[in-house]
């Protein structure tokens, strides 16, 4: 039998059981005892036995009325009740659209949020690198906008990373964010680098979206000689440490962003991870806010990176992430370094 049979049957039982109980002792059992099936019909129904399930709660409750003594409290209990249960028989409605229970549908949106933290996991590197990513979204919620992909296939020395900001923030952007990763993650697998981002552009204006645009920055990295290559998509430049002097380098290249403009083209800047050096690739929620403009915000990250960075390279994307930017946007950084 399958599971949600087996939890209709058993939540009937329930429901049998409240109503015996009412009929027994109606001076004993209180009659939002009925709460519990249907908040547990809720969790474990689907939308199509839901509402009749409610129903019948719905009609045993009304049995219990007629077992007990009317009053103005109990008419208001009573009142409360039914609107509980059209609250509920709403909730299935709206539901129906997914077609799966409430358990069910948060187990599904848990499992797509793993996915897309998956697409961020950083492949093994050798000994002298040394890589990580560290992601905020807006308000704390576990969606984001802001993601990172990463790719490298085997006994390949080329090594990729992409940070992408999906147009809007949090919830509202989660979705598309979802979606993108998985199809970037494809894409950057299965492309040489010069092809991405074209690409990632046709991917987007192919979904028609009424806010399908998003900004990327692109970097692909030779792990054996450290050459690099970066591309961005309207997105903030990266910027490299030089170790060698202690100064920092934006590598600004030009490109519109994806999903407007179809054929785009998108300009490569080129240079060289020597050894101590680091990049670092982010969001604009990093560096950007309503009184700060992108340049300022910039140099305040490489003032904040140059005095983190001085205790280690160790856990500095999330340090460098908790210290900058506006826990009411979406943050994304990914660090590289070459020991």
């Amino acid at each position: 039998m399958a599971t949600s049979n087996l939890a209709l049957v058993g939540l009937i039982a329930l429901t049998l059981t409240c109503a015996v109980l009412f009929w027994l002792a109606p001076e004993m059992w209180p009659l939002t005892l009925v709460v519990l099936p249907m908040y547990l019909g809720g969790l474990f129904l689907g939308p199509r036995q839901l509402p009749w399930f409610v129903v019948s709660v719905l009609a045993v409750l009304a049995f219990a009325v007629t077992r007990q003594e009317l009053s103005p409290r109990l008419v208001i209990g009573v009142v409360v009740l039914f609107l509980l249960g059209f609250i509920t028989l709403m909730s299935s409605f709206r539901r129906s659209r997914l077609g799966v229970a409430g358990a069910q549908g948060e187990s599904m949106l848990v499992d797509l949020r793993d996915r897309i933290l998956s697409q961020g996991r950083l492949p093994d590197l050798p000994a002298n690198w040394y890589a990580e990513s560290a992601l905020r979204s807006a308000g704390g919620s576990p969606f984001a906008g802001d993601f990172v992909v990463a790719s490298r296939r085997e006994n390949d020395s080329r090594l990729d990373f992409v940070v992408v900001d999906v147009s809007g923030k949090g919830e509202d952007a989660g979705t598309r964010a979802l979606l993108l990763s998985g199809a970037f993650g494809g894409l950057l697998t299965a492309l040489t680098a010069e092809e991405f981002l074209p690409a990632a552009n046709d991917y987007l204006l192919r979904q028609n979206w009424d806010e399908g645009f998003a900004t990327a920055v692109h970097l692909t990295v030779d792990l054996d000689s450290g050459d690099f290559a970066v591309r961005t998509a309207g997105h903030p430049p990266a910027v490299q440490m030089l170790a060698g002097s202690g100064k920092w380098i934006v590598h600004e290249s030009e490109g519109p962003i994806l999903g407007v403009i179809p054929g785009a083209d998108f300009s490569v800047v080129r240079g060289r991870i020597r050894s101590g050096d680091a990049v670092l690739l982010y969001t604009d929620g990093l560096v950007e806010t309503p009184t700060r403009e992108l340049s300022l915000g910039i140099d305040k990250l490489q003032g904040q990176g140059e005095r983190l960075l001085r205790s280690g390279f160790d856990n500095a994307a999330r340090r460098l992430i908790e210290s900058l930017g506006s826990r009411q946007d979406d943050r994304a950084l990914l660090l590289l370094h070459r020991r």
